[in-house]
């Protein structure tokens, strides 16, 4: 996880991520308000027994707004692979610190063996496990294309990771494509939450029903105004140090859910709701956009 030291509304993403709300309050009571919520988020998780490891921001890098959000920019392989991913907006190419993510990485005992780097991409963009959602039981990237998810790179990629691709076109209540599929989906060992509904091609849709289906996943289907409003879907299940399952979303997702939904996710995981209105509404993006995993082997 990474702390929003810079944290703001970010014009460049808002071109195409119709979920950040300006506001007229003061900057640095929005930095201190989204430093407040991380930490006791981060806190949260370690009260669960989730290791949770902070990437800091050093002297003379450069402002990041969205830092924050790490999953878009690296995801970590079992092989002890890191894989760094093109960033669509220039400040959030700034994020991508390789060097300080291997040291942190490497100081806390995990073993990294090679960094695979898809950034040239010649203007195209994949902004990692935001805009794929892997199913890694099952060897299978389901993916809304958009502006960030560029369907030549998406099938590359997962060509070259031996996944199986499934993609789709998913759109917003104002027919805009989603920023990030994880805004609409989330799967976790043997649940899926979906917005089918934004899915507006009949074969498309069906495409990602069976193949949710073929792996037994429980489908939790979840509307489009529970999408919007709540970021119901944007959450993630995780296996702590004890090897107990929890799923960590935000607060408004936790009430967004109805009991029936919450009991059926409940049967997947401890819920873990954590309080982080502040990043949500001013940064568009929630709790699973906050965690990036870390699958690599210790040494």
């Amino acid at each position: 996880m990474v702390p929003p030291n810079d944290f703001g509304f970010n014009p460049e993403t808002a071109q195409d991520n119709e979920f950040q709300q300006k506001t007229e309050a003061p900057h640095y009571l929005i930095k201190e308000s989204a430093l407040e919520e991380f930490t006791l988020m981060v806190n949260q998780l370690r009260d669960h027994h989730v290791e949770v490891l902070l990437l800091n921001k050093h002297h003379g890098d450069p402002d990041m707004p969205d830092a924050v959000f790490p999953n878009n920019w690296f995801c970590t392989r079992h092989n002890g692979n890191i894989d760094l991913f093109p960033m669509k907006t220039s400040n959030r190419r700034a994020e991508v610190r390789p060097e300080a993510l291997k040291k942190l990485l490497s100081h806390n005992g995990y073993q990294i063996t090679d960094v695979n780097d898809y950034r040239d991409s010649k203007g195209a963009f994949l902004e990692g496990t935001g805009a794929m959602i892997f199913d890694h039981r099952h060897t299978k990237a389901y993916a809304a294309l958009s502006e960030r998810c560029d369907s030549h790179l998406l099938a590359e990629y997962n060509k070259q990771r031996g996944y199986d691709t499934v993609s789709f076109n998913s759109s917003s209540t104002q027919d805009k494509a989603f920023y990030h599929t994880n805004v609409m989906m989330s799967v976790g060992e043997q649940f899926a939450v979906i917005c089918l509904e934004s899915i507006k091609d009949q074969q498309q849709r069906a495409a990602v029903e069976t193949s949710l289906k073929q792996d037994q996943k429980h489908i939790i289907e979840i509307s489009l105004e529970q999408a919007e409003k709540h970021f119901c879907a944007n959450l993630i299940q995780l296996r702590n140090l004890k090897n107990e399952p929890l799923i960590v979303l935000s607060e408004s997702a936790y009430h967004g859910f109805s009991k029936e939904q919450r009991q059926k996710l409940e049967a997947h995981g401890k819920l873990v709701p954590c309080d982080i209105h502040t990043i949500e509404t001013i940064g568009g993006g929630s709790a699973r956009c906050m965690i990036a995993e870390n699958f690599l082997p210790k040494q």
